[in-house]
């Protein structure tokens, strides 16, 4: 892969040129330009010199994934965390424009005394292999549950970790399903969820885009098309039945058994069975998992002694900074995990 950027009137662009092993052009793509040393950059919480990583794989088989183990240089045994990715294939960084919100908490946290495991996600390392009959019976529980579990068994067996303290944090749909993980392994330590769905995810993605359309007034006619075709296929996801399962059929760029599977385990009635401690965190300008889902979480938990809550009203769906109504046009400013969380993090793995 070659990036060069490209200076235009209003705004520097990256042409993505990628090859294959013959040398042919393969793809060629246009992305906002960020100068390499803002996207590598530390935050400046995390102290380079006090963690070391090395290369970790997640499962075994057709399915094993590689990944980042970041350790502590001193002291241990130390307790660890399992960071579990939001929707989409994701990197092992989470990398969402110019950010690296996992990379930011892996050394954050390691900075502060705390293992974590970040790693590629079943639909980006093995992409090729999501064609039409493996894709057609893809579930929340193929794609994110068995790899993060995975994960958490191989962290047990690994030298200088605690066995009896590993934990799990899932970002957006990662949070979601996190209390699925709980459930599947009564040993955790404990489980984080930030900016955790708690709605259906097609009622989300409807929001979501209404929220887009708004920010530019009135919607264009092609705007409305596409927010039309959107609530028809969000329609046809709500009345799927278990006869859909093994359709082949794509709504809303998943299959019906993945629909299906979302729809048959309610995260707050498994959060509530949860004996383990939970952190719920959230961010007040998340457009895309708002403080409806947080609310949410508190009127169904709130009264449980084993789960903390906590928003911070200045942080968007990354957990990153910043004012007035959040845009995705932020997601392609440089920037890193707001150090509070980090601190917040820390402090409550450490008590737990």
């Amino acid at each position: 892969m070659v990036l060069v950027t490209c200076q235009f009137k209003q705004m520097a662009l990256d042409a993505k040129v990628v090859f294959d092993a013959k040398r042919r052009v393969a793809g060629l793509f246009f992305v906002p330009s960020h100068p390499a040393a803002n996207a590598s950059e530390p935050p400046p919480y995390a102290h380079t010199n006090a963690f070391q990583e090395k290369e970790f794989i997640v499962g075994r088989g057709e399915w094993q994934l590689p990944g980042t183990l970041t350790l502590p240089t001193t002291g241990g045994p130390w307790p660890a965390v399992v960071l579990v990715h939001g929707s989409g294939p994701n990197d092992r960084d989470e990398t969402v424009g110019a950010n690296k919100p996992f990379r930011d908490l892996a050394w954050g946290l390691a900075t502060k005394g705390i293992a974590v495991l970040r790693y590629e996600k079943r639909t980006k390392e093995h992409a090729d292999k999501f064609k039409s009959e493996v894709l057609g019976q893809l579930t929340v529980k193929d794609e994110t549950i068995d790899d993060a579990l995975s994960a958490v068994t191989e962290l047990r067996a690994t030298d200088d970790l605690d066995p009896k303290r590993i934990f799990v944090l899932g970002h957006s749909l990662g949070g979601m399903v996190a209390p699925r993980i709980g459930q599947a392994d009564p040993n955790l330590a404990g489980l984080i969820i930030l900016a955790g769905a708690t709605r259906p995810l097609e009622d989300l993605m409807v929001e979501q885009t209404r929220y887009l359309l708004s920010l530019s007034g009135k919607p264009s006619a092609e705007a409305q098309v596409q927010l039309d075709q959107l609530l028809v296929e969000a329609a046809k996801v709500k009345k799927l039945t278990d006869a859909d399962t093994s359709s082949p059929a794509l709504l809303l760029h998943a299959p019906a058994a993945y629909w299906l599977d979302l729809r048959e385990h309610d995260p707050l009635a498994i959060a509530k069975g949860l004996k383990q401690p939970l952190l719920i965190l959230q961010g007040g300008r998340d457009y895309q998992v708002t403080e409806v889902d947080f609310n949410r979480w508190k009127a169904a938990l709130g009264a449980q002694p084993n789960v903390t809550f906590k928003l911070y009203p200045k942080l968007n769906h990354l957990f990153l900074a910043g004012e007035g109504k959040s845009t995705p046009d932020e997601y392609e400013e440089p920037g890193h995990v707001a150090e509070a969380v980090v601190t917040d993090l820390a402090e409550w793995l450490k008590d737990h």
